[in-house]
């Protein structure tokens, strides 16, 4: 293992499960690896989603961590209000963000608005 921690976006988790093979090989070595509850519920919220992929969505979270919210998790959601207030950020957008920084994990997505977070440690990947 290389001991990299990653976290999934949901634009990086539907790669991942189209069989992006840049993505696959990142993940392959892996010391963790987590996305958001908030990353399930866009997945999940997805109009039109086909059962299949409901299901392999499903097969998917055994193999990752999932980060949830909870109210007594303070610096989680300290580090969401900053990030929220200091960016401008979508609340979904801070969200994941946050998760991601306080995991110690290198944030994997496409969005173009988190790839230019110079503060972020935030990876890329081609579609």
């Amino acid at each position: 293992m290389n001991g990299r921690r990653y976290f999934l976006d949901t634009n990086a988790i539907v790669q991942i499960l189209a069989g992006n093979g840049e993505l696959l090989a990142l993940l392959s070595d892996a010391e963790y690896v987590a996305t958001s509850i908030i990353c399930e519920l866009e997945f999940l919220s997805f109009p039109s989603l086909p059962e299949e992929d409901a299901m392999l969505f499903q097969q998917f979270t055994k193999r990752v961590e999932m980060v949830g919210l909870a109210s007594g998790d303070l610096a989680l959601k300290n580090r969401i209000l900053k990030i929220r207030s200091a960016r401008k950020l979508k609340l979904p957008d801070a969200i994941i963000v946050a998760s991601s920084a306080v995991s110690n994990c290198t944030l994997i997505t496409a969005d173009r608005q988190l790839l230019n977070m110079k503060e972020l440690d935030v990876q890329g990947y081609a579609l």
